[in-house]
């Protein structure tokens, strides 16, 4: 584990450019519980020209807020038919990018003899994306478990059999079981706090902030108590400036209805999925008002969330590099890495997989985009489904070795 933090260091160090001053320099932070030696904080420096920063942050000009809007209206379900090359063709779509449900023998031949290790965005993966995203619940499909009672009933004399209707979360049941049969880690834009008070299972790990705030399982042992978790944050020096310019973005968005602006600890959220599209140009140019004032901010977009993260060289790809690394898959070929994501974001981490060539990204979309994953599903039930039958096949694997030693 320490040599791979001395290596990120040095690797996060070898381009040394720097800010407009020259001389901006970024303290890495980290932290690691897992043993009981901490490595030293490493340092690094952020590459990054003029040029290529105006690009990244798209604020220097009117036309770059309308190329916003643009991509913003792109990024809505309602306007799919924007991008006619991939919508007129959903047939040919899904001949490159085929359902993982349909194609799950296959993706199991594939992963013969490897060790699978589940990834899974949060937001339209594991739960549905809906209008008020601190309700962004996990999906329950079927909801209802039935339970048989006997129960006393004083006026007859005799015991009567009653039923209760008990609500279950049948993806945290899903979930749970899969990192039983795996290692799992949630990797989403949310601050990592939320998504696990979203999730609820101590047993994964967690990748908050794009993998900018990233732990690992809770183990506590019985006799000394300890605490066995992995803390990496990396953008630790920008959390006052996160701070400040949320309460610049709160004030200044206020006035477009709908907005809303989410504080996700090392990076802001603004969405716009309940703003009327009038309103779309107006609510970017307010988001540049601000940001033009934080030149080692980047502005990337997500689905109907513009997103605000510090200017370093991470990402959901390199977060599921470092958690691969923390698992202990640094140089393994026999590690299945499997991704499922639905947003742009997630592509840095579909990119990766495609680069290493192993395992594979599953994109999770109704309609047709670019995309580097390989496999899709339509919908969180669909995830659902297909994360069962890895665990019905990881369960029906272990019980056929059992059975074939006695």
């Amino acid at each position: 584990m320490v040599n791979f933090f001395e290596e990120r260091s040095k690797n996060m160090g070898a381009g040394q450019n720097v800010f407009n001053d020259g001389k901006a320099v970024l303290n890495m932070s980290i932290t690691v519980t897992v043993s009981a030696q901490k490595p030293p904080a490493p340092h690094g420096y952020i590459s990054i020209s003029r040029k290529k920063l105006l690009q990244n942050l798209e604020i220097n000009t009117g036309a770059r807020v309308n190329a916003w809007v643009d991509s913003m209206r792109a990024s809505s379900p309602t306007h799919i038919k924007s991008t006619p090359s991939l919508s007129d063709d959903q047939g040919s779509w899904n001949l490159h990018h085929p359902s993982a449900l349909e194609m799950f023998e296959q993706i199991i031949e594939a992963s013969k003899g490897k060790q699978i290790a589940m990834f899974l965005d949060y937001d339209g993966t594991l739960s549905p994306i809906v209008e008020d995203p601190d309700r962004a619940f996990m999906s329950k499909k079927v909801g209802y478990l039935f339970i048989w009672n006997c129960v006393w009933v004083v006026s007859i004399n005799s015991f009567q059999l009653v039923t209760f209707q008990v609500c279950v979360n049948q993806m945290r049941k899903t979930v749970r079981k899969l990192a039983k049969c795996f290692p799992t880690a949630i990797v989403s834009g949310r601050c990592r706090d939320k998504v696990y008070k979203f999730v609820k299972l101590a047993e994964l790990y967690y990748a908050g902030s794009h993998g900018m705030d990233i732990k690992g399982p809770e183990k506590r042992s019985k006799s000394t108590k300890d605490n066995e978790s992995v803390l990496f944050q990396p953008a630790s020096e920008f959390l006052p400036m996160i701070d400040e310019v949320y309460k610049q973005l709160v004030e200044t968005t206020k006035s477009t209805p709908g907005a809303k602006v989410e504080n996700n600890k090392f990076c802001l959220s603004v969405h716009f999925r309940c703003v009327d599209e009038k309103k779309w140009s107006e609510l970017a140019q307010q988001v540049r008002s601000v940001l033009k004032e934080y030149p080692k901010l980047r502005l990337t977009q997500g689905r109907k969330v513009l997103e605000i993260r510090p200017t370093i060289k991470w990402d959901k790809g390199k977060a599921l590099e470092f958690l691969l690394e923390s698992l202990g898959f640094a140089n393994c070929t026999d590690v299945f890495p499997v991704y499922i994501g639905d947003d742009r974001t997630d592509e840095d981490a579909f990119k990766i997989l495609r680069d290493r060539g192993q395992g594979f990204g599953i994109l999770v979309s109704k309609f047709p985009k670019e995309t580097s994953a390989s496999y899709s599903l339509q919908e969180p039930d669909e995830v659902m489904d297909f994360l069962r039958r890895l665990v019905e096949w990881k369960q029906l694997s272990v019980q056929a070795r059992a059975q074939s030693r006695m």
